[in-house]
């Protein structure tokens, strides 16, 4: 484990910053096709060299579940911040189907990026689940402006995600509940309890959080509480039990290639995600670097949390300081 320390003075120095009345948060304007509205922002360190932009996943969840870093990053003087993307939580909430595109939310994060003033200087951008597809269509278009990239337990690819649901994940769960599972869905009666009682038994304490639902971390359960169902269903479809919204066909396994910034991918033996495709994926960007977590699932940030959050914090420092060395795996 990567040890921290008391932070330095300069840590807590926000002289000059336009957010010390309210702490470090901000209403951000964002332009879409449909108007004007605002997303929230939250500034945690002072760390010009070292800024972490957090992604959330969902789509339509909200930053709640990255609280886990409080413990760990302002010891590493690590900058970071929290996002609700726009239809999350403490960001506006439209009721406009439209704008949940793929391309929108990529504006979208280019335009939180100027307010904040982040730049290839410091700006590390980090994306989990559905923030992982953010991210890495963010690198494609705007990398110039990255420093570093994470992609946290996702895929490069939506159809090969539902193929490792389908014949790694599925055979092994109890056949007769998947069929219920499979039921409901057809029927689209997402809302009954049995089904959300089926998917946490069956699925979700075996790859998304390895604890029993009764000792999920209060961060994890308040922030699934808040996921915005009128985005997360159209894009990700009903579950994390594969995907059929319209991230289905998401793919970009022959562009990461392109992405030419130091790059850590984080992939767990348990994920909803394949581990050997993650690990992949770091050696197809340029620059990449694997992080695996054999205790952890889609939330290793907490079944894994000590190992995911060192490599983390070594990927950030060894690309400021200029020692970041492409294609290693840290196990």
């Amino acid at each position: 484990m990567t040890t921290s320390h008391t932070p330095s003075a300069s840590y807590f120095d926000s002289t000059g910053r336009d957010d010390v009345l309210s702490g470090g948060a901000r209403m951000i304007p964002v332009e879409t096709p449909k108007g004007t509205f605002r997303v929230w922002t939250k500034r945690v360190g002072n760390a010009p060299t070292r800024r972490l932009l957090l992604l959330h996943g969902g789509p339509g969840c909200s930053h709640e579940y990255f609280e886990a870093f409080d413990s760990y990053l302002p010891g590493a003087e690590i900058e970071y911040i929290y996002y609700d993307q726009l239809g999350s939580l403490r960001s506006d909430q439209p009721d406009e189907p439209d704008l949940w595109e793929i391309p929108r939310f990529v504006e979208e994060v280019e335009q939180v990026r100027q307010a904040l003033g982040l730049d290839w200087e410091g700006f590390f951008l980090l994306g989990h689940s559905w923030g992982g597809i953010l991210a890495t269509e963010y690198a494609l278009k705007y990398q110039q402006h990255l420093k570093g990239l994470i992609i946290s337990n996702m895929m490069a690819s939506c159809p090969a995600y539902n193929a490792y649901a389908r014949d790694v994940l599925m055979p092994p769960m109890d056949q007769e509940k998947l069929a219920e599972i499979k039921a409901f869905e057809a029927a689209g009666d997402f809302a009954n309890p049995r089904y959300e009682e089926l998917l946490m038994e069956q699925h979700y304490v075996h790859h998304v959080l390895r604890r029993p639902i009764a000792e999920w971390p209060e961060p994890v359960t308040r922030a699934l509480s808040h996921t915005n169902q009128a985005i997360y269903v159209p894009m990700q479809g009903p579950s994390e039990l594969g995907l059929s919204g319209k991230l289905e066909n998401w793919d970009r396994t022959a562009d990461l290639g392109q992405i030419t910034v130091p790059t850590l991918v984080i992939g767990a033996q348990h994920d909803t995600m394949d581990p050997e495709h993650m690990r992949w994926m770091a050696t197809a960007v340029q620059q990449g670097r694997y992080l695996h977590c054999p205790d952890g699932s889609h939330m290793a940030m907490y079944d894994d949390q000590e190992r995911y959050v060192s490599g983390l914090i070594d990927f950030i420092n060894d690309v400021d300081a200029g020692r970041f060395e492409g294609e290693g795996v840290n196990e």
